[in-house]
């Protein structure tokens, strides 16, 4: 089964519920240890710490918010990336490889040259931890090679489909240079195409430090990004990319990454 038919706008209510119970099942707690934005700066040690991002801001002293978005480029991604460079807002993008990276390699450059993150979603978004362990590394390297051919840079970052993650993912994740990264605040866009619902969901559980989930390929997330990116920046949150977040941190291979809401 796809991505898309599992998670596409024609789902019945039982099939949403089904996603939302996971998604509540893994932030309850996957399980295993998480490591915080903070406790991920309060280990960088120096700003010249080899391999971590220079920073714009510092988030152990600004009040910092991540966007990230899940499972495109689609066909609404273009949009997207004209209003985050509109509102000078960086973005973290999660990318699926399968009829996405592949049917759409000029958007992912054109997220890269635009200064966003570009990090992985697999490739055609199958639940890592019901995979062996090749199939897993076939998920999450194939998307890793797809990316590194359009932009010249494998990325860092993954996001397992549902924040499904054990020891193997881990195991494999490591062994490709990627951190694994979650999430404190979801809209559960897939769900619903009401973009003031979106917008509402969003306002309402933000946090420092916080690590938004929201998805560009259904129609009701773009058009709430202008009003969530203003209504955050009056709030006094600065947008930041994941990276930035941890900085002078560096996200390690392996870990997994989770904020804590206030």
């Amino acid at each position: 089964m796809t991505f898309r038919s599992r998670l596409g706008r024609r789902r019945g209510p039982a099939v949403a519920l089904l996603a939302a119970a996971s998604l509540m099942l893994t932030l309850g707690g996957c399980g295993m240890e998480t490591v915080t934005p903070k406790d991920a700066r309060g280990e960088g040690g120096a700003d010249d710490k080899a391999g971590a991002p220079a920073r714009r801001v510092d988030c152990a002293k600004v009040k910092c918010i991540a966007l990230t978005f899940d499972a495109g480029p689609g066909k609404d991604t273009p949009r997207l990336l004209d209003i985050l460079k509109e509102k000078q807002v960086p973005a973290t993008f999660f990318l699926l490889g399968s009829k996405h990276v592949d049917r759409y390699p000029q958007v992912v450059k054109r997220i890269a040259d635009e200064g966003h993150e570009v990090a992985n979603h697999t490739w055609t978004h199958r639940i890592l931890t019901d995979l062996d362990e090749a199939q897993v590394r076939d998920e999450l390297s194939r998307t890793q090679d797809a990316v590194e051919k359009i932009t010249g840079r494998k990325p860092t970052l993954m996001r397992p489909p549902q924040g499904r993650t054990d020891d193997t993912v881990s195991d494999v994740s490591r062994e490709l240079g990627l951190a694994q990264i979650l999430w404190s605040i979801t809209a559960k866009d897939y769900s619903t195409t009401d973009s003031n619902l979106i917008r509402q969901r969003v306002l309402e559980q933000a946090h420092g430090d916080g690590i938004i989930l929201l998805h560009d390929i259904y129609d009701g997330t773009v058009p709430a990004v202008p009003s969530i990116i203003d209504e955050l920046k009056r709030r006094g949150f600065t947008f930041v990319t994941v990276p930035e977040l941890l900085a002078p941190g560096k996200a390690e291979p392996g870990a997994v990454y989770r904020p804590e809401k206030d």
